[in-house]
């Protein structure tokens, strides 16, 4: 039994963008549809690693040789989409630590978002022993060197932790470090590992 415990925080915590906050972003950009989400995506990484939010649009307008009309509605738009979260997950984060489990986060997340994040769920959040945002340490996983940080700021080794991704590369490159990692699918699951 792990008393380390690492969760990723979108997909896993958190939920990912709604269909409505999807849209939301294509008609404040004006674009849409599989070639917009491409560039939005590809773009991320440094994004998630702090570069700011005006670079990474530009960076996105400039694959897309595309304009963007108002930078600002749509990096709103785009915090807006990524600060939903799954309540059962978080009542389960909470008896984690009412059980004495110490507790990690290691989100792939850009700096802008954090501070808004925060804001809306510190009662929660305030519940960890560390929260390793990619934007903050300036790597983004799967980079070995985000799950070594966040050990380190947990004060464990690599292998005393349990970490959860929705993400299978990222549940592949914790293990490659030495964590026991697990591919998230759902508060039950975690409950039957642990």
């Amino acid at each position: 039994m792990s008393n380390v415990i690492v969760f990723d925080l979108y997909g896993v915590i958190a939920r990912t963008q709604t269909p409505e906050g999807v849209r939301r972003i294509e008609d404040v950009a004006g674009v849409g549809g599989p070639r917009f989400w491409d560039a939005y995506w590809s773009c991320r990484p440094p994004y998630d690693a702090g570069r700011e939010s005006a670079l990474y649009w530009a960076d996105v307008a400039g694959v897309l040789g595309a304009e963007f009309s108002d930078v600002p509605a749509l990096i709103e738009a785009d915090l807006d989409s990524w600060t939903a979260v799954d309540d059962t997950m978080v009542d389960l984060v909470h008896e984690l630590a009412d059980k004495g489990r110490t507790l990690g986060l290691l989100s792939n997340i850009i700096s802008d978002l954090v501070p808004r994040f925060e804001a809306r769920h510190d009662a929660w959040l305030s519940r960890f022993d560390a929260l390793t945002y990619s934007c903050r340490i300036g790597v983004a996983k799967p980079d070995p060197r985000a799950y070594q940080i966040c050990a380190e700021r947990l004060g464990v080794e690599l292998s005393d932790v349990l970490f959860f991704d929705d993400n299978e590369l990222n549940v592949r490159a914790a293990r490659e470090t030495g964590m026991r990692a697990e591919l998230f699918t759902s508060p039950d699951q975690i409950r039957a590992i642990l």
